[in-house]
């Protein structure tokens, strides 16, 4: 396919994703809207684009796996799930209810594409190395990639992970660090620090991509280079707006957690996406 339009392509399934994220979280009156909206571009690039899945056959043994580590997050991965195909948009009415296939955080025993049960920060990165470091002993050329949001680095859990991949040169790893500077409480730099972010990453020795996290073309750049860097594993510091794609919720500490559009605000929300897409002012239709 031509690159502008697979990138044009994959705009669109990023808005789709970030219009998906607003509904449920609607749809449940709460959630973590704000950094689900922030890791949007790249999940639609990892779904749509870099990695090797299949809805029909979920469990496929060659399969590539996709691990979300900071779980809270998860409205972004049932969105990219559903767009998929791995179940019907009709479950985002479930979202953190009651023996829903769509919990407040991942489970892969009630959600197909899941692989993982994260939430627990840090822990779902230790289990992405695991399954490298599993695929290798096996001989299976598979890649995990997995996201962690810049709060979760605060977890001693993630510095060991670190150094565990580094030790180990797990090259068919790569980890995406949704860098939106804020975290549950306030900006990161208030709370815990993780300046100079690079350079810590670079001497735990991995292989270190800065991006900006919102611009398609740099973040498949990224993936390509990441999988043609051979005998080190990669990270990609990918820079992001906290609630990108709705004005009210960017940079916005409140929209982290808790929180969900009431009718009027969704219908603010789902309008300014709809006039990103077609470059007109719109409104949306929250009955979906």
């Amino acid at each position: 396919m031509d690159r502008k339009k697979r990138i044009s392509e994959l705009r669109e399934r990023a808005l789709e994703i970030r219009r998906d994220i607003l509904l449920m979280n609607h749809a449940a009156g709460s959630g973590h809207p704000g950094g689900a909206l922030s890791s949007a571009d790249i999940v639609a690039c990892l779904f749509f684009d870099e990695m090797r899945h299949d809805p029909k056959r979920p469990m496929l043994d060659d399969r590539d796996r996709f691990v979300l580590s900071k779980g809270h997050s998860c409205q972004v991965l049932y969105a990219a799930l559903a767009a998929s195909g791995y179940f019907s948009k009709d479950e985002y009415k479930g979202l953190r209810r009651i023996n829903s296939m769509l919990q407040g955080h991942p489970d892969r025993l009630k959600t197909p594409g899941v692989e993982f049960n994260s939430g627990s920060l840090a822990q779902g990165f230790s289990a992405s190395l695991g399954m490298a470091l599993g695929a290798r002993y096996q001989g299976k050329e598979i890649r995990v990639y997995t996201v962690l949001g810049d709060g979760e680095l605060n977890e001693g859990q993630c510095w060991e992970a670190f150094m565990f991949g580094a030790h180990y040169k797990l090259d068919n790893v790569l980890a995406i660090i949704d860098y939106n500077k804020l975290q549950s409480d306030d900006y990161n730099s208030n709370i815990m620090a993780l300046e100079p972010l690079a350079e810590k990453l670079t001497s735990f020795g991995w292989n270190v991509l800065e991006i900006n996290g919102h611009d398609i073309e740099e973040i498949l750049d990224a993936f390509k280079e990441a999988r043609h860097t051979i005998g080190v594993p990669s990270v990609i510091v990918a820079h992001t707006v906290k609630g990108k794609g709705v004005s009210f919720m960017e940079n916005h500490p409140k929209w982290h957690g808790s929180l969900a559009p009431n009718a009027e605000e969704l219908k603010i929300a789902l309008g300014e996406l709809t006039a990103e897409l077609t470059g007109k002012s719109g409104e949306g239709e929250e009955d979906e």
